[in-house]
This record gives structure tokens, C-alpha cells and sequence, in this order.
């Protein structure tokens, strides 16, 4: 049961882990309640925060997402990426081919970061860990990345049908780009303010918890994607490109509307990965397969590796174990 969550809510008698069995109760994200903008005004004024984090605040609160630029160096991104394609050469990660013919990126890859220790200096990194710490006011914890070499296309979505918390709205995403991103790879795609619009969950839509289970994906395409779609031109939402920079960070909201658009230059790569996280004591689950979340799962070797992703107490460890035996002729 979460623990900071103003309607406690006792986990084994749900029937299903689905919004609709969940109160929809606070306490809400500081940044979504009425008195948002006050709230910031009085942190600048007290020194909490800087007028630079304020202005961040503000475009959160009305428009969803705030973006940093340049939050990695160039250095960091290569080590990480270099990692990564190792990883994938020497078949510890597995990548499908892309599915169209000329294209020669594949596809991504879910949680790199439990195969590659590198991915670690994103998802534990201090600069955007604080980022994340002052948009929720609570304590960050990574909950799932994935890896790309190029654009995804993934029609416009938001993240809570996918990975739900209990209170709502203690999910944020960061996206990272590796590297200067072309508007013809397919750039991500959201629409600014969305993450006002109502939440859309699996009954919403009329996905039932048999549907998921007989027909998988294929109801979240019929049902979710064409209603997100007309929720998008009924409020007249517009577009916007992350046409980014090596190192820049695009951080959204819970709800915001977003997708990857259409690759316009199949040759074009998108490197990039993308960061989920959730905050400490709130409850993870995932509305459209009414499952828990495994908690275990979130983090993977990064619980036992420092920021730069090397294995804590490995040197330590490698030294004593290679220091000769006493008692060895």
C-alpha cells in the first residue's frame, strides 16, 4: 500500500488491478493542483528554487513537459552507446531486424540497462534524478527504459494506461537523445497541455480485462489508439517535434500525448533511450493487463553498479581475489 496516498487501499481484495478499482484520490502531484503557480512563486521567494527551476515549473504545469539541454556530455553518451552495441554483437541482447525492406536499423529493446551496465549513468543520473526529484516533490525510482536505434512510430499514447501508479500521476518519462536528431528520422511527437485532458484507461475505451487476456494488443490498437486520436483533433492539439541534440532530455508528464512520427528517410537513424520513473511509496501497476508490477524488476544490476556503471566493490574484490595464496607453493 502506498505510503504517502490519502485513501489507503488494501491490495489483495482488488479485484483486478484497473483505475477504476483504485480511488481517485490524492494527494496529486504538487505541479497539477490549483495552487501550482503560487506554490512555485513561493519556493523562488524563499530560495528553494532557482528562477531557472521556476520557469521549468511554470511550462510544466501548462504545458506538460519541460526540456534540458545538453544534461549529458558527449563522452557519456558514447561509452554508454559503444556498451551497448557490444552487447548486441556479442548476442548478450538480441535485436529483431527492421520490418520494412531498406531499412537497415532494428528495432529496440526493453530494459537495456538490466544487460548493459552503462545505461545505469542515465537512469542513476544525479542532474536528471533532480530534475525528476523537483517536478514530483518526492523521491525518484527508475521503473523501466528502452533503447533505440531509431525512430519507434508508435502511434500518440499516454504513458498511465501503460505504467499506472496509485496516487495517480507519479510517472514521468526522459527521453535522451544520443545524438542530433533529423526531422526526417522520425523525431518523438507531443502535444503540449495534453497532459490536462481526462486519463484514459482500458474501461474508458471499452477494453475489458478478458479482452487483453484473449486478444492482447490488438484491442489497445482497435479501441485506445483511435480514441486518443479523435480526443487529439476534438481538442484541436497541436504537434510538436523533439528535433534534439546530442545530450538533450525531453521530461514528460504522466499524461502527455505523445508517439514517435513517420520516418520520413528509412537510412536515418534515432538513437536514443528512453527513461520511466516512478516516485518512492507510490503503487505501480498496469491498467491495460491489469497486472502488478514487479517491484524486484525496476532496477536490475543497477541496484548493485555506482553512477559511471561500474559493479560496486568490484576492485576491491578483483584485488583480493588475484593476491596470492600464502599457503600456495
Amino acid at each position: 500500500m502506498p505510503v504517502f496516498a490519502e485513501k489507503a487501499v488494501k491490495i489483495s481484495k482488488l479485484p483486478a488491478f484497473r483505475a477504476e478499482h483504485f480511488p481517485y484520490a490524492g494527494p496529486y502531484p504538487w505541479l497539477d493542483r490549483p495552487d501550482a503557480l503560487e506554490r512555485i512563486e513561493e519556493k523562488l521567494r524563499a530560495g528553494e528554487i532557482t528562477p531557472d527551476q521556476a520557469g521549468q515549473c511554470r511550462h510544466w504545469n501548462s504545458d506538460g513537459y519541460i526540456i534540458v539541454e545538453k544534461l549529458f556530455d558527449q563522452g557519456t553518451l558514447n561509452t554508454v552507446w559503444e556498451g551497448y552495441e557490444r552487447a548486441v554483437r556479442a548476442g548478450k541482447i538480441k535485436l529483431k531486424a527492421g520490418p520494412a525492406p531498406g531499412d537497415p536499423h532494428p528495432g529496440r529493446y526493453l530494459n537495456p540497462h538490466k544487460k548493459v551496465g552503462g545505461f545505469c549513468r542515465i537512469l542513476k543520473h544525479t542532474g536528471l534524478l533532480n530534475w525528476i526529484r523537483l517536478l514530483m516533490e518526492r523521491e525518484p525510482r527508475g521503473l523501466q527504459t528502452i533503447a533505440a536505434h531509431k525512430g519507434s512510430e508508435q502511434p500518440e499514447h499516454s504513458d498511465s494506461i501503460h505504467m499506472t501508479t496509485y496516487p495517480l500521476g507519479y510517472l514521468s518519462a526522459a527521453w535522451v537523445a544520443f545524438e542530433d536528431i533529423h526531422p526526417d528520422s522520425g523525431p518523438l511527437v507531443f502535444y503540449p497541455g495534453s497532459h490536462r485532458f481526462p486519463y484514459i484507461f482500458s474501461k474508458d475505451v471499452g477494453i475489458s480485462v478478458s479482452d487483453f487476456k484473449r486478444e492482447g494488443d490488438r484491442s489497445y490498437h482497435e479501441k485506445y489508439e483511435p480514441f486518443i486520436q479523435n480526443l487529439i483533433a476534438q481538442n484541436r492539439a497541436q504537434p510538436k517535434y523533439f528535433t534534439a541534440r546530442a545530450g538533450d532530455v525531453l521530461i514528460w508528464h504522466a499524461n502527455l500525448l505523445h508517439g514517435g512520427s513517420k520516418r520520413q528517410n528509412l537510412q536515418l537513424s534515432r538513437k536514443s533511450v528512453v527513461c520511466h520513473f516512478f516516485v518512492k511509496g507510490a503503487f505501480v501497476y498496469h491498467d491495460l493487463s491489469a497486472a502488478r508490477s514487479r517491484r524486484e524488476e525496476y532496477m536490475g544490476t543497477c541496484l548493485l553498479r555506482d553512477d559511471s556503471g561500474a559493479i560496486r566493490g568490484l576492485s576491491r574484490f578483483t584485488k583480493h581475489k588475484s593476491k596470492p595464496n600464502s599457503a600456495s607453493p
